[in-house]
This record gives structure tokens, sequence and C-alpha cells, in this order.
């Protein structure tokens, strides 16, 4: 089943930009004729805060970039009939993120430039057609002597043939520095050279004879799936949500509700960071803002049936806008099906011989983004009881760096004859706003301790339950403790349950990192937002994204959630945006080379007193299990 939903006119004000919407916007920004005709975009996003006032009508805000102007906007678009661009808000040139069609034009700047051409053939490198570089924000390290320019550097890379895999033979030493809206190269910076990789990295199936052995494993669902589908609204077992999806988010999921109650009002990775740690030539810059310098909506994959998404499965398309304002379809870009899960809940009553089972059942919403080399597969996983997951999937290829024969780099992983791969980080910042039981929410820390009063623990085992509320956003930035069990819990300031408890969710963060270098590094300083576990702040529509607006080349640390706690707005009673952060340390291992398999990072929101008791126990047995036998496992 599909959704052809980016193609046909929008049915709900929530509902993501389709592809006429944003042919209209692109329109109306070129008519308006303050750009020139070299223009390029980067994406446009709903104005989803136009649409939660209630205000009639869409509105939408693109990116604009003039190259020959040294310009750029973000422009605000009513889509009336005709669409027409309202207001003009203009933007430093070098801050919005990178375009495929941007990367594509650096590359070949780079592969017709004389001096690059120089340095490759005294290499040995003279087929420029097997030649690959990878542009690269630059965030941090521009050169003094191009300061105010719009700038990329590469990675260089060379196939064997044009089906290998490029990124098993790093060019090591070769840098070209690209002016961005010239698309010339400024200088290459040659470091030396490294003897080249002498091992293939090719992965696949033709390259590897098959295991034997695997027999199918099918899963069928003979009367069909127990979600349904209307637009872009889903409804399965008590939950129903939104589907949405932006230029540079991806996958969003809206107005979670459980048995018509709110639980969560969005829910969206906000933004992915990957700081590397080695001091070579050609791996030292690499620290990347993958949604704010590139976009997560361009570079979302289509998915398979079989492939990607087994059982039966319904997908969402979606419409993302190229650099050069042209609008296409993802097809199949979000999968949604149920899955097994295991056991639900189970007791065995030995003293009678009964058995009450019940097995779980989840439904599962996913989307995969392919950042250069990386892939990365975000799966929301709604349950029965209440609960959501998160599971980010990390796989793909690893970011190589070429070594000598007889080097054994400090900060690297040898993988193979002279590839290693840098110890770095992948951190995911996850914004959830949170509605549980309404707008109006607060935030407590909760943490085991043990009583401190001997006089009222004689046996010494005595444990409380500490709770510390978080009242002020300066004091919403915090660090994860599991040796206390230390979580979050989101409250209603209006609700209770029938224990005079205010209901509440709580949230897990089960895969964190800590940044292991200088804080007056770069990396610390570009995005302060991963020292903190979590982030908490009252909604304000201007603070869309947690490492700032327009992360490409600005100054670091000069926007982002850092800085928006200074103004210290309450957090008691106010519709709470939580910035979760999860975290990834990635030691290489030769296992993962030449691609990696899946790696995985976590999160979770579960009920906390939101229910009087198990909002599961409506939940069927298995039509096959016996409850009075210990068959069903």
């Amino acid at each position: 089943m599909s959704a052809p939903a980016a193609t046909r006119a929008s049915a709900h004000p929530l509902d993501p930009l389709t592809v006429a919407e944003l042919g209209a916007i692109v329109a109306a920004v070129r008519a308006d004729g303050r750009v020139g005709s070299g223009a390029r975009f980067w994406g446009a996003t709903l104005d989803e805060q136009h649409t939660r006032s209630g205000e009639p009508g869409r509105r939408a805000r693109i990116v604009v970039l003039d190259p020959d102007a040294h310009r750029a906007f973000e422009v605000e678009v009513e889509l009336g009939d005709p669409a027409a661009a309202v207001r003009w808000h203009p933007l430093d040139p070098r801050n919005p993120g990178m375009t495929s069609e941007e990367a594509r034009a650096a590359v070949a700047a780079c592969r017709a430039d004389p001096t690059f051409r120089a340095v490759l053939a005294a290499r040995g490198i003279t087929d420029m057609s097997l030649v690959m570089v990878d542009p690269e924000s630059i965030g941090g390290f521009e050169p003094p002597e191009y300061i105010g320019r719009r700038l990329t550097w590469g990675s260089v890379w060379l196939k064997t043939s044009p089906e290998d895999n490029h990124y098993a033979r790093p060019v090591q030493g070769v840098v070209p520095i690209i002016d961005m809206e010239r698309m010339t190269v400024l200088r290459v910076e040659d470091h030396g050279t490294t003897p080249p990789a002498s091992e293939s990295g090719d992965f696949s199936a033709a390259a590897h004879a098959p295991r034997p052995g695997l027999m199918p494993l099918d899963i069928i669902q003979p009367q069909g799936p127990s979600f349904t589908v209307r637009g872009s609204e889903v409804r399965w077992q008590n939950w129903a949500f939104r589907v949405g999806f932006t230029h540079r988010e991806g996958l969003v999921l809206h107005e979670l509700t459980f048995a018509g109650r709110p639980v969560v009002r969005r829910a969206a990775i906000n933004e992915m960071y990957v700081p590397y740690f080695d001091t070579s030539a050609t791996q030292y810059r690499k620290n990347f803002f993958d949604w704010g310098e590139y976009g997560g909506g361009p570079l979302t994959n289509s998915l398979e049936l079989g492939c990607d998404c087994l059982g039966v499965i319904h997908y969402f398309d979606a419409a993302v806008l190229g650099g050069d304002g042209r609008p296409r379809v993802i097809p199949n870009a979000i999968c949604m099906h149920e899955e097994d899960d295991g056991i639900l809940w189970k007791h065995h009553d030995g003293r009678r011989g009964v058995t009450e089972v019940r097995r779980s059942r989840t439904l599962i919403v996913s989307s995969f983004v392919t950042v250069a080399n990386y892939d990365y597969g975000f799966y929301w996983s709604l349950h029965q009881d209440g609960a959501i997951d998160l599971e980010i999937k990390m796989t793909g290829i690893l970011s190589a760096t070429g070594i000598d024969d007889d080097e054994n780099p400090p900060y690297a992983r040898k993988v193979g004859p002279n590839v290693a791969v840098t110890n770095h980080q992948h951190y995911f910042s996850v914004r959830l706003d949170m509605a549980v039981d309404g707008p109006r929410n607060r935030l407590a820390e909760v943490f085991a301790e043990p009583e401190p009063d001997a006089a009222l623990d004689p046996y010494g085992n005595a444990c409380r339950t500490g709770v510390r509320y978080v009242r002020q956003e300066r004091d919403g930035g915090l660090t994860s403790d599991p040796a206390r069990s230390l979580h979050w819990r989101v409250e209603s300031a209006d609700r209770v349950n029938r224990m005079g408890e205010p209901t509440a969710y709580r949230l897990f963060v089960d895969s964190t990192a800590r940044l292991p270098v200088r804080p007056d590094s770069v990396c610390a300083r570009r995005a302060p937002f991963v020292g903190k576990q979590l982030w908490a702040t009252a909604y304000d529509p201007a603070r869309r994204y947690v490492g700032g607006e327009y992360p490409n080349q600005a100054e670091p640390g000069s926007d982002g959630v850092q800085v928006w706690q200074r103004e210290n707005r309450s957090l008691d009673g106010a519709e709470l945006v939580l910035w979760a952060t999860v975290g990834s340390h990635h030691f290489p291992r030769p296992e993962d080379w030449p691609v990696m398999p899946v790696a995985r990072a976590r999160l979770r929101l579960e009920p906390d007193g939101f229910f009087d008791r198990n909002p599961a126990l409506d939940v069927p047995p298995p039509s096959h299990c016996h409850t009075t036998t210990e068959h069903c496992h």
C-alpha cells in the first residue's frame, strides 16, 4: 500500500507540503524579482506555528540563495491562489545548508581545476571520472584568508572501476578548498603521499558466495493490518497520530494521542552532530551538523518491500525541493508496519496450573536517510501499553583515512591494508513537544536515593524515590546517571489519576555519550547541546532547532538551546519542549569494514501514572494459545 499524498492537494493543515505547493512557492519567490536567474534553494518547510495559531490557509518558509549577489533570504510564502512571497528575511549567505546540486557542482569544479588535477597526477591518478569528492561542511575551520566566503572542503576518494566502492580508497593528503558561490577551487592542500589501499571494498552480493542454509521467513497477515490510514492520519490500538515530513528533519510525527488523550504534540529527529577526533590533515576538520548543514529530507531513501520493510506495509511518499528549485517525489519515503514484539504481559499460577499470557504487537513508522557514506534508520515504535520507543540504526560505510604501511595511528583503528577509521561520535537531538493530558506540563528529575535518616532505616535497606522539579530554563540542562536509575517525568499540570498523583509520562535516554575533547575545541564550541542528555525549554515558535537556525559557518555557539536557556523562562505549567540527546561513541572495529553491521541507539517514553492501571488488560490472548498450559512463549 502506498499513499501518494506528496502529489495531491493537502487535506489537513499539518500535512507535508506537496509537489504542487513546492512549485508554487518557488514560482512566488522568482516572481518577486529580488533574486537573479541563478538563484539556488535550500528547502521549503511548512510554517507549523501559522497552522497552530488557527489562522486560515497555509504558510511556508523557503530559503533562497543568490550567489551572484552574495545574498540569501528566508522567505515567508502564503499558499493562496496564487502563492505570494510576503516577507523576506535576510540571511548570512554562508549559513544555509548545502544541497546535492551544489555538491555535484563543487565536484565538477574540482575535476576541472588544473591544480587539483596536477596534485592527483603526481600520485599517478589521471582519470578524473574515477575520482570522487565529498564536499564537507567547514564550520569552525574557515581559512582566515577566505573569511566571508561560502566555503566547503573536499575529502577525496578513488575508484578502480565505475562500479567500485570508492569509500574503500581514500586519497590521503589531498584537500581542495572550494568557493561555493563561484564554484571555483581556491586552493589545494597537499600533505604528502600515502600508499593507496590495495584491498577491494566490494560488498555486493556478486562478490561473495552466499551463506547456505537460510530458509525463507515469511510474515503474513491474511486479514490485513490492524491500522487504518486516512490521508496522513493513522489509527491503531488506541493510538492516533499524523505522519509529517520536513526538509530538515525528514520524518515527523504529529498529535500523538492514546485513547483520545494527548501525549506528544510533535516528535522528530531535530539535529544530528558527528564529530571526529583526529589530527590528521584529512580528518581534523570533520564535524558535521548533518541536518542543519545538509538536510535529512532530500537525503531520505525510497524503501523497498522485502528489503527495508517486511510484512503488510503502508508507504507514505514525500515531496522535497531540489537546490535548483525543482520539486520531486521520494516514493515510499516512510514505511509503516506491525511487528510481533514478544511477550506483553504474563503470569503462570502454579497452584491452579493456569497461565495468562498476551503477546505484544508494535506499530513501527520508519525512514532511512543516507548522508554520504553513512546510512541512518529511524524507527518510531508505538506499543499497546501506551509506550513509545525510538530506535536509531546506524550502518553504511565508515569514513576512512589512508595510512602508511607501518603506521599505527593513535586516534584511529586499522580496518584494512593502508586504511584506518578515526574514533568519532554520533549525536541525535530528538525534539519532543510534550502534551501529557494537555498543553500545560511540568518536568521532574526522578532518581533512587538511600534513606538519609538512620532512625527511619533500622535495617539499612530503605530506598526513596527522589524527585527534583525543574522549574526554570536555567536549570533545564540535565545529565543522565544510570547508577541512580535517573530518568525524567513529564507531568500534567492539570490532571491527576485515581491515586491523586499528576498523570505523567517518563523519559529514558538509554544511549548516551560524553564529548571526550577539550572545551576550547571547535566541536565542543559548535555543539554545546551534546554536553547534556536532556534540555528543557518553554515552547517558542522561533526556536526550532537545537543547534541554531543555520549552523553552517556560523560563529560557534552563537545560537541554540544553550543560548535560549539564558532567558530563564518558567517551565512550571508550560508548553514543554524536550531536546533529548541520544549519543553513540563509535570505536571502529575491523568487523565494521567494508560495510558496517547495524549499531543501535535508543530512547523510550512510557506512561507513569498516566493510567490508573495496566492499559493493556484488554489485549486479547493469542488465538492459538491455550491459557491452561505453558506452551505459549
